[in-house]
């Protein structure tokens, strides 16, 4: 168990943390909820209408992170536009799903980093000398940890400027020294953890 998710009897999976792997996952989950923002409730100060009604921005977000996890839905990377009048249709088909659906996603991503927080907050501590615990989710808990690690992933492989499976081999290669050293570490725990993860999700 230590180190990856195994099933557990009945569906939900298990895996053995230490203290320090606990730190950085549950760090790691506030700098995405920090980065994802409050929704709009909270900032209509609490009114449940205003969220209801709220339309979502329109225009993709400055954070190369932040467009990572809310791509535009109507952009190819492998076919540019066949014309200008393409190019404007698809900006405003992209415009138009963005408004009413960011929303909804910021809801889903910052509720599922809050329920990682949530579950590793209510850990119980392992036996005196031990360190760390073993966290047990139920399998609705393991599908918001796999949201929520899919999330961190894409944002540190953003800042890492990972896009391909050849990015991913230089960084294997980077030494000690170099200061993005740690991000990929948690990058290749994470993507660890999330594969296994899976695993214990399927029939």
């Amino acid at each position: 168990m230590p180190g990856h998710f195994e099933p557990l009897p009945g569906g939900g999976a298990a895996v053995a943390l230490d203290d320090v792997e606990i730190s950085i996952i549950r760090s790691l989950a506030v700098q995405l909820l920090e980065l994802i923002g409050p929704g709009p409730a909270e900032d209509a100060q609490g009114d449940p209408l205003a969220e209801l009604f709220a339309e979502g921005p329109s225009e993709p977000p400055a954070d190369p992170v932040l467009k990572r996890l809310f791509p535009d839905a109507y952009t190819d990377p492998e076919h540019a536009p066949a014309s200008p009048r393409d190019a404007e249709e698809r900006r405003a088909y992209s415009a138009e799903f963005r408004r009413y659906t960011e929303n909804d996603l910021r809801a889903g991503k910052r509720d599922n980093a809050l329920a990682v927080i949530r579950s590793l907050d209510a850990l119980a501590p392992a036996a005196a000398g031990e360190g760390g615990a073993v966290l047990k989710l139920s399998a609705a808990e393991s599908r918001r940890w796999l949201g929520a690690l899919n999330d961190l992933r894409l944002a540190i492989g953003s800042r890492l400027d990972i896009t391909d499976e050849d990015d991913i081999d230089l960084l294997y290669r980077l030494p000690d020294e170099d200061p993005r050293k740690p991000m990929v570490m948690a990058y290749l725990w994470l993507g660890g953890l999330q594969e296994t993860l899976v695993t214990t999700l399927m029939p």
